[in-house]
């Protein structure tokens, strides 16, 4: 399981010309999933997730997690987290998970997220032709794979 965690100021998610989701300041988050994904994956991002330090303190250090700052989370779906770029131009997702196990562990996460943040996350719409729409603040951008543990 793979996360793109993006430290935002505002992220709205659009679906057929309809805001679905929207936040303030916090964390824009995308997920991919691929079969060999378990619940274990998923539980483990969402407490890295939760809990890193990405938000400035009060001497402009980043030493805070969303949930210090208080901040709202917004997760969206995205196989393309899984795209193999070694051959050719074309991407295959061949690794991407199937909707069967991909749907649960999506719906998992963003319930693991939500308990331990203690409120509710934002969310797109699995399979959706979303449009994402986010401001970075700072930029920052982290990368985490749950097969990268150590």
């Amino acid at each position: 399981m793979r996360i793109v965690i993006q430290r935002v100021t505002t992220a709205s998610v659009e679906i057929d010309g309809q805001i679905k989701s929207a936040i303030h300041e916090g964390l824009m988050v995308l997920v991919g999933i691929e079969e060999a994904d378990t619940k274990d994956d998923s539980d483990w991002l969402a407490g890295k997730l939760v809990g890193l330090r990405i938000f400035d303190d009060e001497n402009g250090v980043m030493n805070l997690s969303v949930a210090d700052i208080n901040g709202e989370v917004l997760i969206v779906s995205q196989f393309t987290l899984h795209a193999m770029t070694k051959k050719g131009n074309r991407p295959s997702y061949i690794k991407a998970a199937k909707h069967e196990t991909a749907i649960p562990l999506y719906e998992h996460f963003c319930k693991s997220v939500s308990e331990k943040l203690g409120k509710e996350v934002k969310t797109g719409t699995f399979a959706a032709d979303m449009k994402v729409a986010l401001v970075n603040n700072g930029p920052v951008t982290i990368w985490i794979d749950s097969k990268n543990k150590e």
